[in-house]
């Protein structure tokens, strides 16, 4: 694992060697990590499903930021540059995939939807050792895990990332602050640039009008707030929202969820 931080130690880096090197198509990885922690940018030389039984995960890589909560899990491709921050505590259950099981995943991150089978297959794989028998329970796992990931539907959990550095002013003032409520006219002044110059290059680069990235932003900062059990009212003022309904609404058509489901998220247990 190569990293620009000091997030792990040398110690630290050789105990995850092995899961690294591992000679089996998928090896579970189990770790539990403080509130606040993060890890800075780094990456993998295998790809990686992150999954959390507990805890939310706020993952960015260049071109895209993801909130992980539990019954989601985020594919990371291997090379893939990514920075990984916890909110509230994280009890990790991830798997390394080598590269011919990575190959049935695909090539690009994408957040899945967890089903109870695929959350039970995936701590049981963690219990397994790095170099489990082939011809025990963890091929059975490896196998049944893949053929989960695989049928699993991509959840609109990626917020993309522009990369024209007067947008990323005003983007990381609206993530500090979603509730923020300047119009892209009012913005123009911190980006230095006319608010038709940057709508233009807004929706050239993440493909949303500036209205629509704003209003993900909003909704998953409340889901992120949600899941750490903050009261839908208060998730509402988070994405400025005067409407609690309205708020359940939009929230509902972008997530599938209601935000009484997603603070019940909050509930997964350590395993």
């Amino acid at each position: 694992m190569q990293m620009n931080c000091q997030f792990l130690s040398p110690t630290r880096q050789a105990e995850i060697l092995p899961f690294e090197t591992a000679p089996r198509p998928i090896v579970g990885f189990a770790c539990d990590y403080p509130s606040g922690l993060a890890t800075g940018f780094h990456t993998h030389p295998r790809a990686q499903l992150l999954y959390a039984t507990s805890g939310v995960m706020r993952v960015e890589t260049p071109d895209s930021n993801y909130v992980v909560p539990p019954t989601t899990a985020l594919f990371v491709p291997a090379n893939a540059e990514h920075a990984i921050n916890m909110d509230g505590p994280v009890t990790m259950r991830a798997l390394f995939l080598r590269e011919d099981a990575a190959t049935h995943v695909g090539s690009k991150s994408k957040v899945i939807a967890v089903s109870g089978l695929l959350r039970e297959v995936v701590v049981a794989a963690c219990a397994e050792p790095v170099e489990w028998s082939p011809d025990g329970r963890g091929q059975h796992l490896a196998a049944l895990a893949l053929d989960e990931i695989a049928k699993s539907s991509p959840l609109p959990l990626g917020l993309p990332l522009p990369r024209d550095p007067r947008l990323r002013r005003v983007i990381s003032a609206l993530r500090s602050h979603p509730g923020d409520a300047r119009s892209l006219e009012e913005w123009s002044e911190i980006a230095n640039a006319s608010s038709r110059t940057l709508a233009r290059v807004f929706r050239a680069e993440t493909g949303l009008s500036f209205r629509q990235w704003r209003q993900q932003a909003r909704l998953t900062e409340a889901l992120s707030a949600l899941t750490l059990g903050v009261p839908p009212a208060k998730a509402a003022a988070i994405a400025g929202f005067n409407s609690v309904p309205a708020f359940g609404a939009a929230f509902r058509e972008l997530f599938g969820i209601t935000p009484g489901q997603a603070r019940s998220l909050r509930s997964g247990a350590p395993r």
